[in-house]
């Protein structure tokens, strides 16, 4: 037993350094260079100053990631499932929804999660970039080509999302654990030649440089945070792996392998400064430039590909939420229920991301972009951790602000650091995260004003079967089964369906969709049956956030509570709103127009639910918002 468990513990293991690090552990290729050799505030090689950013880099490294997230935050888990989404519901717990700080918590949660797309648009970018850009070094006669190269390696990662990862994903651990060996090797052999590199483990080297250059030593906290970019996905990946199999990679593997590298830059820097042209690639001998610049490409490739598909994760979790309307999800794989593909984000990505390699040109300027959504989302998530902390461990408020405090100064000194790069590019990821936090909650507004639209007209469901029962109303034979968000409340759809056949199925069901705040509902929990009068019947089906709806298969279950559905017999009655925008409404009049738009554009409830297409009958009605 023993012997399974720690073989499953190595094979996760592995498949963690895969999936989990392929961010932060392509960083080497450009994080030392944009301090001493970026086109914003570059530091002056000399020794002090070199030992002075490779111990910030270490005990960013020690304190940022290993202490408050691998320590810290994983704790806060929303049953094994880790990410802002997650951790914005689980902050969510015991506050009244039209309180102040509920609504301060949610806009976080949703500002952070829009900054999470801001880096999944700009670390493929970057990564794959600075990877290319190596080509340089081999031959000056690339330089041309460098833009296009990474357009085509861009491009092709986008094309295949379809296929899915499973195939290429077997792949991802062992190219991975063999790039932290070479990361590993290449540090290592650069420490052997110059080891007085090594005294910068004492954090007072850090320490004096930051007092010692304040005004620079602060801009340079702007590309010392490049090296903890990713931490994130340690936790956003957490219900892939677990916390165990993440925690012994980075301890084990990739921490050393990272300092290891950093620290053989920093000796080179040392020994030849004019290496700062490309410190990473310039660790490599001549003939090892080659398979380095290819293992690079591969690994930035990877790294890319877990951005990706935790923005696909995220926004599947959204829909469930309710935060943004339904797109098309595809699933990729029959085993791995968190394989899947969403082909509107992933065109949205690509068009993004090619728009950033032209805009930008070079891994330099790019690296101006990347430090604000990286510490903004790292920001966040002190603060929403606090409200877990507090809400659901039951810490004292001063506890868990005092012990998050640390933490904060830490992501704050990195955010105002990142600030004063907003005019060359640091705008771009507020910008695109402030667009996307519109979409969010304009989408969420929406819903909610429909739903009181919609409200203000409903009438009470029991009052109505009882009235149907007095009356006598004729039925056919059959299962009419009428979807809606309220189950106390009369579906418009059935309304309708009564005025023109004048008539109702033999029985009735009322059937509303709950998304719980957990990632996943057990299938004993999937549904709930209440037998009403007159052959009604309310059924509540229950999803989290992360399940796959499917209304056929839950109506299946329904048969063990007494509630016997034959599929061939019952048509599926849902409500088609047209809606108008009204000025001096409780919403903008612009948002009003977004939300509509957004509405026309978002797909099908039938196709998101699973429904038979032959089984459905669409009831339109307009609604002035």
């Amino acid at each position: 037993m023993q012997v399974h468990h720690n073989k499953r513990l190595a094979t996760l293991t592995l498949a963690a350094l895969g999936v989990v690090y392929g961010d932060i552990g392509t960083s080497p290729l450009y994080a030392i260079k944009e301090v001493f050799g970026g086109s914003h505030h570059p530091v002056p090689i000399t020794p002090d100053n070199v030992l002075g950013i490779l111990s910030l880099f270490l005990w960013s490294l020690i304190i940022v990631v290993t202490l408050k997230y691998v320590s810290f935050i994983m704790r806060a888990n929303n049953k094994g499932e880790g990410g802002i989404i997650a951790l914005m519901t689980l902050a969510l717990h015991k506050g009244n929804p039209d309180s102040w700080q509920q609504k301060l918590l949610i806009t976080l949660g949703l500002f952070g999660a829009a900054l999470f797309y801001g880096d999944g648009v700009i670390t493929p970018a970057i990564s794959v970039l600075s990877a290319v850009e190596g080509l340089e070094l081999i031959t000056p006669t690339f330089k041309p080509y460098i833009l296009p190269i990474t357009l085509a390696i861009v491009v092709g990662l986008f094309v295949i999302q379809r296929r899915g990862t499973a195939s290429v994903g077997a792949l991802f651990g062992p190219v991975m654990v063999l790039w932290f060996a070479v990361l590993a090797l290449l540090g290592g052999i650069s420490i052997v030649q110059h080891p007085a590199v090594l005294a910068a483990v004492n954090p007072i080297y850090g320490f004096n440089f930051l007092l010692g250059n304040s005004l620079l030593g602060f801009f340079a906290l702007g590309a010392v945070v490049l090296c903890i970019t990713g931490a994130e996905a340690l936790y956003a990946d957490m219900g892939h792996f677990g916390a165990k199999p993440i925690q012994y990679a980075w301890l084990g593997y990739v921490l050393p392998a990272l300092l290891i590298n950093y620290f053989g830059q920093g000796a080179l820097l040392l020994a030849d400064p004019s290496a700062i042209e490309n410190p990473f690639y310039r660790l490599a001998p001549e003939w090892g430039l080659y398979p380095l610049v290819s293992l690079a490409t591969l690994a930035t490739v990877i790294a890319s590909q877990a951005v990706i598909s935790g923005a696909f994760s995220i926004t599947q979790q959204a829909i469930q939420l309710g935060y943004t309307p339904r797109l098309e999800v595809q699933h990729t794989s029959d085993q791995e229920i968190g394989q899947i593909y969403l082909p509107a984000l992933n065109w949205l990505l690509l068009v993004s991301i090619i728009a950033l390699v032209i805009g930008f040109g070079s891994s330099s300027n790019l690296a101006a972009a990347y430090g604000i959504a990286v510490t903004g989302t790292m920001l966040i998530t002190n603060i929403l951790a606090i409200a877990v902390a507090v809400r659901l461990w039951n810490w004292s408020p001063w506890r868990a602000v005092l012990g998050a405090l640390p933490f904060i100064c830490i992501d704050l000194g990195f955010f105002l650091a990142n600030s004063v790069k907003i005019p060359d590019g640091g705008w771009f990821p507020l910008a695109f995260g402030l667009a996307i936090f519109i979409l969010l909650t304009t989408w969420k507004r929406g819903r909610e004003l429909l739903h009181k639209r919609l409200a203000a007209d409903a009438l009470q469901l029991k009052p109505f079967i009882d009235d149907v029962t007095l009356n006598d109303i004729s039925r056919v034979p059959g299962t009419a089964i009428f979807m809606t968000p309220d189950p106390d409340s009369v579906p418009h759809a059935l309304l309708h369906s009564l005025k023109h056949y004048k008539a109702l199925h033999e029985q009735v069901v009322i059937l509303s969709v709950s998304v719980a705040d957990a990632p996943f509902i057990p299938e004993a929990e999937r549904v709930e049956v209440q037998p009403l009068a007159g052959n009604f019947s309310q059924v509540v089906v229950s999803y989290g956030f992360k399940d796959e709806p499917d209304i056929p298969a839950a109506l299946s279950l329904c048969a063990h509570r007494g509630l016997v559905l034959n599929p061939m017999d019952t048509s599926f009655f849902l409500g088609r709103e047209t809606l108008i925008p009204k000025l001096g409404s409780e919403m903008a009049y612009w948002r009003e127009l977004l939300f509509v738009a957004m509405f026309r554009n978002a797909g099908s409830a039938t196709a998101f639910f699973k429904i038979p297409s032959n089984r459905v009958v669409e009831l339109g009605s307009q609604i002035v918002l």
